[in-house]
């Protein structure tokens, strides 16, 4: 099956992955961390770390003709568990139906001072 590798125009750096891989209908979402375009790290902000995070996510989808209704499998690491209830409010608002699958895991610190990741799988529904 073919593959489209997709790197988004505002990613910085020459980093050794793709953004995501589309095989099929099928798309794997690489591991994004919500960074701030201006520092390339993440906000102090939490909440805001949240949202580009989500919107990162919602782009890459874009780039391969979905939307965050296409996913069906999702993990958010997170070295504070005490943010999961934060995290859910934002992320449930994302979608408009039915959610993906999803674990929330307790990790180690998270690069660029993220206080999330999340991987995901999507699957274009059909018309």
């Amino acid at each position: 099956m073919a593959r489209k590798y997709i790197n988004l125009p505002t990613r910085r750096g020459n980093l050794p992955f793709s953004d995501a891989v589309l095989v099929g209908e099928t798309l794997y979402i690489s591991g994004r961390i919500g960074i701030d375009p201006q520092t390339g790290y993440a906000p102090a902000d939490v909440d805001q770390e949240i949202r580009l995070l989500l919107d990162g996510v919602r782009e890459v989808l874009a780039a391969a003709s979905m939307t965050m209704d296409d996913l069906v499998s999702v993990q958010v690491f997170c070295p504070d568990l005490s943010l999961f209830e934060r995290f859910n409010a934002a992320y449930r608002s994302c979608f408009s139906g039915e959610l993906p699958a999803r674990a929330f895991i307790g990790s180690g610190p998270l690069l660029r001072n993220g206080h999330f990741e999340l991987i995901g799988v999507a699957v274009k529904k059909s018309s």
